[in-house]
């Protein structure tokens, strides 16, 4: 009966460590989150998806090569980091799309930190938009090789 006893300790000391084990793990820092399209009065914009969107996350207190990380949005307008991207520190988390005004949050993330950042990225008007001024073709900038006049420098 002694050993049996032994036994089943022996067991559950190792169920522990093991449910110890995944407990650690799956609390890495993670950033994680949901993106919606809207117009200027924070109603969704039907005619597009999120899909696709890109965050940004940008560590500024960590070295070089840990300093940042991308998701993409997914068909159902969430976002997270990827496992072992996120090291602690303080992160500008940025959700930007052609066609909407970029939006940047500041959050920081410890040891075990599992952070929900939301972003709402509200659609540019096609009126408010900046013009490209200059040519309105580039023919006006075309040189014809006939009209340049090669000479040698003078010496």
């Amino acid at each position: 009966m002694r050993q049996g006893g032994k036994m089943i300790q022996k067991t559950g000391f190792i169920v522990a460590l093991l449910m110890m084990a995944t407990l650690v793990a799956s609390c890495s820092p993670k950033i994680y989150g949901r993106l919606d399209l809207v117009d200027a009065n924070l109603r969704p914009v039907a005619t597009d998806n999120a899909q696709g969107t890109v965050v940004n996350m940008m560590n500024t207190t960590a070295p070089l090569e840990k300093a940042s990380h991308a998701a993409v949005v997914d068909p159902k307008g969430e976002y997270t980091s990827t496992k072992d991207a996120i090291v602690p520190g303080m992160y500008k988390v940025e959700a930007s799309r052609i066609g909407y005004l970029t939006e940047t949050q500041t959050v920081e993330i410890g040891r075990f930190t599992r952070k929900k950042v939301e972003f709402k990225l509200k659609k540019i008007d096609e009126g408010k938009r900046k013009a490209i001024e200059g040519a309105a073709s580039d023919e006006d900038k075309i040189i014809n090789p006939g009209e340049v006049n090669l000479q040698p420098p003078s010496l």
